[in-house]
């Protein structure tokens, strides 16, 4: 069965743990279960979300991630395993050491990969590319010309079809739930790269230093447009 993501948003429910499940218990009554090792991400959203210590322990000993939501349903904080490798201090090293050409090339195919994707969205929602693949080759190790942001230029009014789109993390219309899905998305990456023995602060491009999710920002990137489609529609 694939992992799921659990989102509490609609309503509340308390959490705890039986047997290696999951006990969900809605505000209104009712009870079901999921096991633990099915769950990918559990998002509580809902502020009457309630939850003992045994969840955030089972979450994260089989591998899942919590995230946890403010006053205006963003996500604010997120749950890792510690634990992800049994060749993780190995890998850690590595990736540490890893050369400033090698990181270069890897942003490359990072950029490449996500227009060659926006292109497809734009495809999937209106029918037309709209030049954005001839932009792909253009790419040279590490971007030096930020093609990335000329084909974000096209694409982001182009992708709602309005020409005063901007893509703000504070702005009220769909950079919300663009903000939303992006939060997922990168649990999912960094629960990935914890699986993987990596480490998500270590980054190829990105390197904010107030920032343990570098390298999941960076690899997530392709994936973006999955979301852009979901909050186009």
């Amino acid at each position: 069965m694939l992992p799921r993501i659990i989102d509490f948003s609609d309503r509340g429910a308390h959490l705890r743990v039986r047997l290696e499940q999951l006990m969900i218990t809605p505000d209104g009554g009712g009870e079901c279960s999921v096991p633990l090792t099915e769950i990918a991400v559990l998002i509580a959203a809902h502020p009457q979300v309630t939850f003992t210590q045994a969840v955030l322990g089972g979450l994260a000993a089989a591998g899942g991630i919590f995230i946890v939501c403010d006053e205006r349903w963003l996500p604010a904080g997120m749950l890792l395993p510690l634990r992800g490798h049994h060749l993780q201090a190995r890998r850690f090293q590595a990736q540490a050491a890893v050369a400033a050409p090698v990181k270069k090339r890897l942003w490359q195919q990072i950029v490449r990969a996500k227009i060659e994707t926006q292109a497809q969205a734009l495809e999937t929602l209106h029918g037309d590319s709209a030049g954005l693949r001839p932009l792909v080759p253009l790419v040279r190790s590490g971007d030096p010309e930020n093609i990335e942001a000329r084909a974000a230029r096209i694409y982001w009014p182009l992708l709602f079809a309005d020409e005063s789109f901007r893509r703000q993390w504070e702005a009220g219309d769909q950079n919300r739930l663009l903000n939303y899905g992006y939060a997922v998305l990168r649990a999912i990456v960094a629960r990935a790269l914890c699986a993987a023995g990596l480490h998500p602060t270590l980054g190829l491009h990105h390197h904010n230093q107030y920032s343990a999710f570098c390298l999941a920002d960076d690899l997530m990137e392709p994936f973006r447009p999955v979301v852009d489609i979901v909050v186009a529609r």
